[in-house]
């Protein structure tokens, strides 16, 4: 069988070499070129093609009708997208004799759309997952084929749980590769009224209203934690990254009263005060990329 793959990050990667394990004759794989404004943290599918000797190419528009004839000459099997950035347009999804499938990182219906694992951390889900599913003319609203679930532990960042999401990504394809290369394709129902969808964030979605109870800051801080932009605050006109945080009742149960909402100095710990009276403990405290001590800071806030 052979397919077209349009593929980035470590999901990408990941899931093409399941393809190539199984036995698949990957023709082309689209992917993009990365960004320099970006922090790039995950595994290169153009190093991957490289290796393999996979023709790849990164093309700014994937409607662009270059491209569709590309593909068309390709007369593919199957058109895979793993992580690929831009929504297909449905002439090109067309061109797939058995279809067009996509690994969206989430447990379809539930967060369709844009960044799922880090919504589903912000929002203090327990669970998420991989889903394989048809590809359609709306985002990650075709039939589902196949899903993995994985925990999202109290304090798993959504780095933590993006590792968990890419190891279920591998088995969904691998699980689910066999029967498809038969012909013999699940399609369960995605109920989009049993689900939601989500938009993308910005860096400036990171900046913590410390009126918030303390789990809420504390799920902004697990969403966006580094190597994502961080959950953020304004001190006297600089910009404070929370690196690494904790929220212990046992630690903090002892807070001086009347302490202001925000970053303070509690007994030469840094905290983060809360609309509750709550507080995160704060371990890692960033500013200009460099770590912030409790002294620094207090000074600061002198």
């Amino acid at each position: 069988m052979k397919a077209v793959v349009f593929a980035y990050h470590n999901v990408g990667v990941r899931c093409l070499k399941v393809l190539l394990a199984r036995g698949v004759d990957i023709a082309l794989v689209v992917t993009h070129e990365d960004n320099p404004q970006e922090t790039i943290w995950f595994e290169s599918v153009s190093a991957l093609c490289r290796q393999h000797g996979i023709p790849s190419i990164a093309p700014t528009d994937p409607a662009a009708p270059e491209l569709l004839a590309q593909v068309a000459a390709l007369q593919p099997d199957f058109i895979f997208s793993f992580y690929y950035r831009h929504m297909l347009p449905v002439a090109l999804l067309a061109l797939a004799q058995h279809g067009a499938y996509n690994m969206h990182g989430s447990l379809l219906p539930k967060y369709r759309g844009r960044v799922p694992i880090n919504w589903a951390v912000l929002h203090g889900e327990t669970e998420t997952g991989a889903t394989l599913h048809e590809m359609a003319a709306k985002p990650d609203a075709g039939a589902i084929v196949a899903q993995t679930s994985v925990p999202i532990l109290p304090d798993d960042t959504a780095y933590e749980v993006f590792g968990k999401v890419v190891v279920a990504a591998e088995q969904t394809l691998w699980n689910a590769l066999p029967e498809m290369l038969k012909g013999n394709i699940p399609r369960l129902p995605n109920d989009l009224s049993q689900g939601s969808y989500f938009g993308g964030r910005k860096p400036e979605d990171g900046k913590i209203d410390w009126n918030r109870p303390a789990h809420e800051v504390y799920n902004l801080y697990r969403a966006v934690a580094p190597p994502y932009p961080g959950a953020w605050t304004i001190v006297k006109e600089r910009t404070f990254i929370v690196g690494k945080a904790y929220l212990s009742a046992k630690l903090l149960e002892n807070l001086p009263a009347n302490l202001p909402r925000g970053l303070a100095v509690v007994d030469n710990r840094i905290v983060g005060v809360c609309g509750d009276g709550r507080a995160l403990l704060i371990n890692e405290l960033l500013a200009d990329g460099q770590t912030v001590t409790p002294e620094a800071l207090k000074n600061i806030l002198l």
